[in-house]
């Protein structure tokens, strides 16, 4: 089976494995460039991971060695991870937006116990039982917990600038959402199939064809700035519909057209979410009493341990949107608080 798909136009991409995930690949692009290839995201950080990068760039017809440059959607693992590897065997540079090589700077410099004390305060005050907070007090420290020494980025991604990739139009579009720096990149070149619209865009995991990306509420615990993560979402969606790209190439799945239909798809979705949601906090509930209670891809008795943590996660994003809205409010003195329709 290949790895690659030619897109045309000096792109292609490879199918780089996600161990044990249910996603299975990210999608590596490679886009031709007058210095050399570029890569847009590099995959996670494990050794077949690594083995599939490196051939499908043969398959391209150019190699590890010849990387010019990786582009960096956002610094989740599956996205991220290979990035300092490809580095060293290239001497390539790595760009990033800078809200997100804060992130990764932050990562570099606390390692994993600081990461479970965050988590276990952060669902204490969302209302998590003892049984699920108890491993986070004591955890079993796995051989290398992935992600914790991510590369750090060289160059910073700027919004609404074209990247520096010679003979390429490539814009970036700064779409927070499902990291406060995550990034698409609209490659402003006539579609090679002549298909309608402008240009392409690499969407990372923004813009899905059939997934809808999750959004959490993670803050920096130095850091008292009230976000909302989804409110943030909505409108970058709305700003890529209006690019209007003949075509979509997203980091996970497979690549798409009609982009005016999937945003609306992805619209209307967290707008019946959220109108689902109200009518859940009819009585006071804190985010884990919300979580249990919202609809997933499986009963909540089956979710993993892991899984839940970003349900409560995506949970408190919604929360945080309907209070925004003035749809829903904390009650005054309760502890953990619980939240309720307005």
């Amino acid at each position: 089976m290949t790895h690659v798909t030619d897109h045309g136009g000096g792109v292609r991409s490879v199918k780089v494995p996600i161990p044990d995930n249910p996603l299975g690949h990210t999608l590596v692009h490679v886009v031709d460039t007058d210095r050399g290839p570029v890569l847009v995201d590099t995959g996670w950080d494990d050794p077949a991971s690594w083995d599939t990068l490196v051939s499908g760039l043969t398959a391209c017809g150019t190699s590890i060695a010849e990387i010019h440059g990786v582009v960096i959607t956002h610094h989740h693992p599956d996205h991220h991870g290979l990035s300092g590897a490809v580095r060293e065997a290239s001497g390539a540079w790595i760009a990033m937006h800078a809200a997100d090589t804060a992130i990764v700077r932050r990562t570099r410099g606390t390692g994993p116990d600081r990461w479970f004390t965050y988590m276990t305060d952060k669902l204490t005050a969302a209302g998590a039982p003892e049984e699920h907070l108890a491993p986070l007090r004591t955890p079993r420290r796995p051989r290398a917990l992935p992600g914790f020494s991510p590369a750090l980025p060289d160059r910073e991604i700027v919004p609404g600038e074209l990247l520096d990739l010679p003979g390429r139009r490539v814009r970036a579009i700064w779409t927070p959402g499902h990291t406060p720096g995550h990034v698409c990149l609209h490659l402003e070149e006539a579609h090679p199939s002549q298909l309608p619209g402008h240009g392409r865009l690499f969407s990372g995991d923004h813009l899905l064809p059939e997934i809808s990306p999750h959004i959490g509420l993670y803050e920096d615990p130095d850091d008292d700035t009230v976000t909302d993560p989804l409110g943030d979402y909505l409108d970058s969606l709305e700003r890529v519909g209006r690019l209007a790209p003949a075509e979509v190439l997203p980091a996970h799945q497979y690549a798409f057209t009609d982009t005016a239909a999937r945003v609306r798809e992805l619209l209307a979705h967290h707008e019946s979410r959220l109108t689902g949601l109200l009518t859940l906090l009819a009585t006071p509930l804190t985010p884990w009493q919300l979580a249990e209670r919202m609809e997933w891809n499986r009963p909540w008795p089956q979710i993993p341990f892991s899984s839940r943590n970003i349900a409560v996660s995506e949970a408190e994003a919604h929360l945080r949107r309907l209070v925004k809205l003035g749809r829903a409010e904390a009650v005054a003195g309760s502890d953990p608080v619980t939240y309720v329709a307005v």
